[in-house]
């Protein structure tokens, strides 16, 4: 068992971590969707303590960042003028692993990362290695052009054909180029980040 499909089943939740094989009927939270273990299909009553720490689980999995950085991210959230919730939302999405994953350019977060570090990735023409460098509006975010016809990037036009871009993002597929139209004010985040804030004001 992959260990992110394990701990998928272990939060009762589809993060989609795996990529394109999270789409495919051999996803293991599709094949088996309940914990894992000899107790995984009994139910279990869970207390708000409980529910905020899966929250907490669940958002850092889903970005791959660890506690320190989520410390990090809640306390900028925290000085900002606006709702810290919308804050926090805003700074994981502006993250480079997270824009080259919402533009179709890698299946995964995970993925984003590993070709964000190997220098796969420009931005403003200006090679980027840090998974959790945060882009600004109007930030140009491209494919390497010595990397274009690598098998990574292979398919890349075709898997966007039916692939829907958050309104917030622009990508020309021929180009292999994409840009930040503007910051990030809502987003499809498996996660109900009002629990992962009271998390952190306890």
């Amino acid at each position: 068992m992959k260990v992110k499909e394990k701990k998928e089943r272990s939060l009762g939740e589809h993060l989609h971590l795996k990529g394109y094989r999270c789409q495919s009927p051999k996803c293991a939270v599709v094949r088996r969707p309940y914990r894992p273990g000899p107790h995984g299909q009994k139910r279990h009553s869970v207390s708000d303590f409980g529910k905020q720490l899966k929250e907490k689980q669940k958002f850092k999995l889903t970005y791959g960042i660890d506690e320190n950085n989520l410390r990090k991210i809640f306390k900028d959230a925290e000085r900002s003028r606006t709702s810290t919730i919308e804050k926090i939302t805003e700074l994981v999405e502006r993250r480079l692993d997270n824009v080259v994953f919402r533009m179709g350019i890698a299946p995964s977060r995970s993925q984003a990362r590993q070709i964000i570090i190997h220098g796969h990735i420009f931005v403003n023409k200006k090679r980027v290695r840090s998974p959790g460098f945060l882009v600004k509006m109007n930030d140009t975010v491209s494919v390497r052009e010595e990397s274009k016809a690598k098998q990574t990037f292979k398919n890349l036009k075709e898997n966007l054909k039916n692939y829907e871009m958050p309104a917030w993002l622009a990508f020309d597929a021929d180009k292999m180029e994409g840009k930040v139209i503007e910051l990030p004010r809502q987003a499809e985040i498996p996660v109900e980040i009002n629990l992962l804030v009271e998390s952190f004001n306890k």
